[in-house]
């Protein structure tokens, strides 16, 4: 009897142990999978140590103040000014290790660059490079992406952290811009000078899928002779010759090196710039009473390609195949 009532109270005991055994179980794997998803969902945090540029010198330029800011906190609104969030991640991850070659060769070589302020770099793109404070970025973007897109640009930087694009042991200038229009160009055919070695004409496929591929300008032939003549007083052009434009020359990269028009000749970067081209690469023909440019790629081509680095996240290339795809001869390492 004794016997028959102790395996009466053991069942009891075990239908009773089950359900918790098991439901503490399930918690646990409940648990585990919400900590794996707050992990997934957490920024990787910025440890590194850059001993002398753990801080650097912001000047605003619009307000002329210099402000002191951690350098990856600098490089959050640099890449999140200069490449849209939508890019891929590897591209992203390339022009954050891009921006901080960068920012490092100007602290090195252009002290004073700003007069009498005392900064390492400026906000201003057509100087230095572009950046944007964390509230105006995130003004910027739709409520329902802002988070998933600030923490792609801070991820970019933090999974970055210290590296920098060197040649012979030395900091790179890190030119980059928007679209190559498929071949990207030498300093020599840009600013002239002796050039850097490791800033190569490349070519990178898949530009002709990005809006800043090509574009068009149309100017009347009175605006055309008007813009030229502020600049070149002495410019003559008889339109109803056939040769009255000409391009003499191109470039390794594909742009317009020497052109003559009229009785002047002039280089592609310059009639780039007097007539706010997109470009140096255009083509430029007659229509009536008006000159049309038809111009390939956004910018100066000279070093990495934005448009050109996503294309090739998307085929595939990690952010150090795309660097060294753009930078010829250059080692990535830590700072």
């Amino acid at each position: 009897m004794k016997k028959i009532y102790l395996y009466f109270v053991l069942v009891i005991l075990i239908c009773f142990l089950i359900p918790i055994i098991f439901t503490d179980v399930n918690m646990d794997k409940k648990n585990s999978n919400t900590e794996n998803d707050i992990v997934q969902n957490e920024v990787t945090k910025s440890t590194y140590n850059y001993k002398d540029y753990n801080t650097i010198k912001l000047l605003h330029k619009d307000t002329s103040k210099v402000e002191e800011i951690k350098l990856d906190e600098y490089l959050y609104g640099v890449v999140s000014a200069e490449m849209p969030a939508s890019f891929e991640e590897e591209a992203l991850k390339a022009q954050a290790v891009v921006a901080r070659t960068y920012t490092i060769y100007k602290i090195i070589h252009n002290k004073g660059k700003h007069g009498d302020k005392d900064a390492d770099i400026c906000d201003d793109s057509t100087c230095c490079q572009a950046w944007i404070s964390k509230d105006d970025r995130l003004n910027k973007w739709k409520d329902e992406e802002r988070e998933e897109n600030w923490n792609k640009i801070v991820n970019a930087v933090n999974n970055t952290q210290g590296k920098i694009i060197l040649y012979n042991g030395e900091p790179i200038n890190a030119f980059f811009h928007s679209n190559s229009g498929g071949t990207t160009e030498a300093p020599l055919d840009v600013w002239g000078g002796s050039g850097y070695p490791y800033l190569q004409a490349v070519e990178t496929s898949g530009e002709d899928a990005y809006s800043q591929y090509a574009s068009s300008k149309t100017v009347s032939k009175k605006e055309f002779e008007e813009i030229i003549k502020k600049e070149h007083s002495d410019f003559k052009i008889d339109f109803s010759q056939k040769d009255c434009m000409k391009i003499e020359e191109y470039t390794d990269g594909n742009r317009v090196k020497k052109i003559k028009i009229g009785n002047l000749e002039f280089s592609g970067v310059e009639v780039r710039s007097l007539f706010g081209l997109r470009s140096a690469n255009f083509k430029i023909t007659i229509e009536s009473d008006n000159i049309k440019f038809e111009v390939t790629g956004y910018g100066h081509g000279v070093g990495m390609s934005q448009t050109g680095a996503d294309s090739l996240a998307k085929q595939g290339y990690n952010y150090e195949d795309i660097i060294k795809h753009f930078y010829t001869g250059v080692e990535i390492k830590d700072m």
